[in-house]
Order: C-alpha cells, then sequence, then structure tokens
C-alpha cells in the first residue's frame, strides 16, 4: 500500500501521521482567506470537500486535534468506498498539502533570512496548499491575470457553478471544478458572459481543448527532464506567460525551484517586510532570492501569506 507507513486506515476513519513541521490551524486560516471559495467549506474548524475518484463523486470531511493525526471522514452516500478509493484519497489530501515533503531545510535556512525569518515564525507549520488538479490549477492562473484576487475568486465561482457539477449533502451543494471535456466544446460567448475578457475566455477554451486531445497532461510535464523544460512547456502555450506558468509548477506540480518572480503579491510583501517606498526591481529581488536556491516556491508562498 503506498504511503503505508504515513497513514493508515481505522475504518470508517483514515487516519494521516502529520510531520513536526505542519500546523493545522496554520493551513487551515489559510484556506480562510477568501470567503468567496466555491470548491471547499469550513465549518468548526473543519474542512468540507467533494472529489472525484474513479468518475464517482465522495464528499469528505478532514479534521485535526493535535497536530500529530489528521483525519478524514466520507459523509453522504459514500461512507464506505473501496481500499482503492481510500488510498487515494489518502494520497490526495497528503499531496494537497504537501505532507510528503520535509521542509526542515527550508525553516533552517529562512531562520537567518532577512525577509523570511519572521515569517516563519507567524506561519510555521503552512504548507504550499496543492491544487493537484492540472486543468484547475492553469485555469486559476489565467482567472487571476491582472485582476485582483476578490475578482478572480468572484469568477471562479461563475465558471464552476455554470459548468462544474456538484454533490449535494444536508441541504448544502458541495462543487467539483469543471473538466476539460466540460469546456472544451464551448464557445468563447459562453464565458464572457461570465464576464471574462475575450482573450481569458480564448485561453481557457485553448487549454481545455490541449487537454482534451492529449497534447497537455500532468503526466507529461513531470516526465520532462527539469524544471526548464516543463516551464517551456507551458509558456509555449498560448495565454501562459512566465508568471502563470511558474504559480502552476509551484501549486500543481509541486516543484520547489518555481518562482513567479513577477508576482504582485510578491512584490507587495517585499516592499511591506523592507519598509520601501517603491515596489522592488526584478534585479533586487534576484539579490534577495540567492538564499532561497530550491526553495523559491516555498519562499514565495511564505512571503504572500504576509499580505493574505
Amino acid at each position: 500500500m503506498k504511503n503505508i507507513h504515513f497513514w493508515e486506515d481505522t475504518v470508517p476513519e483514515l487516519k494521516l501521521f502529520l510531520p513536526k513541521e505542519f500546523s493545522f490551524i496554520a493551513n487551515l486560516n489559510y484556506l480562510t482567506r477568501s470567503s468567496n471559495e466555491c470548491l471547499y467549506q469550513i465549518k468548526d474548524g473543519r474542512i468540507y470537500k467533494a472529489l472525484s475518484i474513479e468518475n464517482d463523486t465522495h464528499l469528505i470531511e478532514i479534521g485535526s486535534n493535535d497536530d500529530k493525526v489528521m483525519t478524514i471522514r466520507f459523509l453522504g452516500d459514500t461512507v464506505s468506498p473501496s481500499k482503492e478509493t481510500r488510498t487515494e484519497v489518502a494520497d490526495y489530501v497528503r499531496n494537497w498539502f504537501d505532507l510528503d515533503r520535509d521542509i526542515q531545510p527550508f525553516y533552517e535556512m529562512a531562520q537567518s533570512d532577512p525577509l523570511l525569518g519572521q515569517c516563519v515564525k507567524s506561519f510555521y507549520g503552512l504548507r504550499i496548499i496543492g491544487i493537484s488538479d492540472l486543468f484547475e490549477a492553469i485555469c486559476w492562473g489565467i482567472l487571476g491575470q491582472q485582476i485582483n484576487l476578490t475578482y478572480a475568486y468572484t469568477l471562479k465561482r461563475r465558471l464552476v457553478e455554470k459548468f462544474g457539477r456538484y454533490v449535494e449533502n444536508d441541504g448544502i451543494k458541495y462543487w467539483l471544478f469543471p473538466t476539460p471535456h466540460d469546456l472544451a466544446g464551448l464557445i468563447v460567448e459562453d464565458l464572457v458572459g461570465l464576464g471574462m475578457t475575450v482573450r481569458k475566455s480564448e485561453y481557457l477554451l485553448g487549454v481545455a481543448k490541449l487537454m482534451v486531445i492529449g497534447k497537455l497532461s500532468k503526466e507529461l510535464l513531470l516526465n520532462t527532464d527539469n524544471f526548464k523544460k516543463a516551464e517551456k512547456a507551458l509558456v509555449d502555450i498560448r495565454g501562459i506567460g512566465p508568471w502563470t506558468a511558474n504559480y502552476v509548477l509551484m501549486r500543481c506540480l509541486r516543484m520547489p525551484s518555481a518562482f513567479p518572480i513577477d508576482d504582485v503579491g510578491l512584490h507587495n510583501a517585499i516592499k511591506h517586510l523592507l519598509a520601501l517606498n517603491r515596489k522592488p526591481t526584478k534585479d533586487e529581488i534576484r539579490k534577495l532570492a540567492e538564499n532561497w536556491a530550491g526553495w523559491e516556491s516555498y519562499a514565495t508562498f511564505y512571503l504572500w501569506r504576509v499580505l493574505y
């Protein structure tokens, strides 16, 4: 069984054993940063999320009382899924919270870093919350281009509630992000009607079509020889620039050297922490990041957390 040393099935619960450098509260606080999130819900310190596994939809509840064990329960009509499904769900949650990564070396580096030192104290135990599905990750990156985060969440909700699907439990709808097949047959006007620009609509539909015909997949990107090749493969796609590519490599492909250096939030966090009266230049950011080699993605994520 995959990850046998890190979780166990104690029917009806799955128990995930947590690394030392993990705080459920720190990650929960990150997940609550937007009240307009539509792909999971948080109630009474627990996370509720719908997952699609082998064409079946499952509703799970995730919680932790002691930062040593995370529990997963299946709700509604999916309380007794197969052993294979339970394994996939455990793997999904471990990946979502990046639990299999040893971040102690990042903390050792960050403690003496002028920018990251206070960040790791304030948000100790925070992991990069992943976006496991490549299509969702790319869409979220495209939606967020050149608009504020609040409106990006609004666009995502409109897209999900128009073209996604949901499982209902106790009168509450738990949504799943649309698949490439859900969007590939649409026309630009279908998305423009949600408030998206024509260009963003074209980008999303283009990515959906590439994935449907098999020219773009998570597996293809993971099978590239190195980070730079994966970055180039993404940047070669219309609508995906260096920022979006590195965002996807960071949140979905889990490449620790991914570095969205053009990110406005990153610039504002550095400006805030260094008490600058202007945004830092790219050269200044590169100089600051020399100490982060191999951990650029985590450094960026913690700096983002300073502001939101």
